[in-house]
């Protein structure tokens, strides 16, 4: 630096308390104030202008024998220099301080709260228990973690180890979601750029496959046949009957609420924000459908969900009871799954039973335009889905109980 020192490693060691606090002075403005407790603290005294009057200041450095000497002459000088700039050492120490702990409260974590909190309000409720799933569980190491820090190496190195258990399809989820989360944070002014976005090209992409339907009446017959006997809890056996009859994703059906049904209306209107694309659904109950309703409502109807979860009647069903049953009764993952049935059901009313594609979308609530542009309503085509549905309904009768293979 140029300037020749007047203190020493030995003299800073060897200085001893005293009756009152005292200096041992280094270089342009440094000394080691040495306190009768024998603590001594490395200070910088300096003079800046502030309010049109020049002050005198002190700028604290640290605590020897925890900042050496060698250490607060390079604090020191990086505060000259400051000074020498015109900028005042003490704010800009004190804006490095608060940066700091903004930055302890801005984590992963946080800001990640305050994304879910802001949008999962019009998100279904299957949707919404995914994503809080993925955030809380899978992206877990990341939480305590400044927002600021995380770089596209550590969210990879997280990543990676979602892979390496097999799920290649949650690990680009996981990814999804930290991505959000970032441009979250982007929007809050936290972060400059989204390192999900980095990394993407670094993930194995996940084999394209569609779920496993039966879409041979003759395969399905004994297939359905098999749910009548099938040994499970009430609730699960209800839910595995209905599976096939109604045509909903498997989500949809274990969030089913008492409210919901219309029994005399012989229909089921599931909220908006329980649907993936955010409208209102009905479900016309055919016969069979209704009496499934009414044999388990003197069992689950004082409860808020048609299908309670086993260990809480304040939650619905797990996500995965009616995959178990599927499973336990010997199906495997290659032959049916509880989303698959929709496409069976799609396959069969078009093939089979010769309905308007249209309409089978509508039911499936998909997003179907006619020919004058006008998008999916919910009561749309309601009387012809009805007989539709209660036609569906009867040939799964006539399959699972007789060796009819007509509708």
């Amino acid at each position: 630096m140029g300037v020749s020192s007047r203190l020493t490693d030995l003299m800073v060691r060897k200085a001893a308390p005293r009756d009152k606090t005292y200096r041992l002075s280094d270089q342009r403005g440094l000394y080691l104030q040495v306190q009768p407790s024998g603590a001594k603290y490395w200070r910088y005294k300096y003079r800046f202008h502030e309010q049109g009057r020049l002050k005198e200041k002190l700028l604290a450095l640290g605590t020897y024998p925890a900042i050496s000497l060698k250490v607060a002459r390079e604090r020191h000088w990086r505060a000259y220099q400051m000074h020498s700039e015109g900028r005042d050492p003490a704010i800009v120490h004190r804006q490095q301080k608060e940066l700091e702990r903004s930055k302890d409260k801005d984590t992963f974590g946080t800001i990640g709260d305050d994304w879910f909190a802001t949008q999962s309000g019009t998100w279904s409720e299957s949707h919404k228990e995914r994503q809080e799933r993925l955030l809380k569980r899978e992206l877990a190491p990341l939480f305590l973690v400044p927002i600021c820090d995380i770089k596209a190496p550590l969210l990879l190195s997280v990543i990676r180890k979602i892979e390496a258990r097999g799920v290649i399809e949650t690990a680009r989820r996981t990814n999804n979601v930290a991505s959000q989360i970032f441009r979250h944070g982007i929007a809050l002014g936290m972060i400059d750029n989204d390192p999900a976005a980095q990394i993407t090209r670094a993930l194995r992409k996940p084999l394209q496959h569609h779920f496993a339907a039966v879409t041979d009446p003759a395969l399905l017959g004994p297939m359905l046949a098999a749910f009548d006997s099938y040994r499970g809890t009430p609730e699960v056996r209800a839910a595995l009957k209905l599976t096939p009859l109604l045509l909903v994703r498997p989500g949809e059906l274990r969030h089913m609420e008492w409210s919901e049904i219309q029994f005399e209306q012989a229909m089921w209107a599931i909220p908006g924000n329980k649907m993936k694309a955010g409208r209102e659904h009905v479900v016309p109950l055919a016969h069979q459908s209704l009496a499934i309703l009414a044999d388990l409502k003197p069992l689950t109807g004082d409860y808020r969900w048609v299908f309670p979860c086993a260990r809480s009647v304040t939650r619905p069903m797990s996500e995965n009871a009616v995959l178990g049953a599927l499973r336990r009764m010997g199906i495997t993952k290659d032959e049916a799954t509880p989303h698959g049935f929709r496409a069976t059901a799609r396959t069969i009313l078009a093939e089979v039973l010769d309905y308007r594609t249209d309409l089978i979308e509508h039911q499936l609530a998909h997003s179907v335009r006619d020919a004058t542009g006008e998008a999916y309503n919910r009561t749309r085509f309601l009387d012809r889905r009805r007989e539709m549905m209660q036609r569906w309904a009867d040939y799964i009768n006539d399959i699972t109980h007789t060796d009819r293979l007509t509708g």
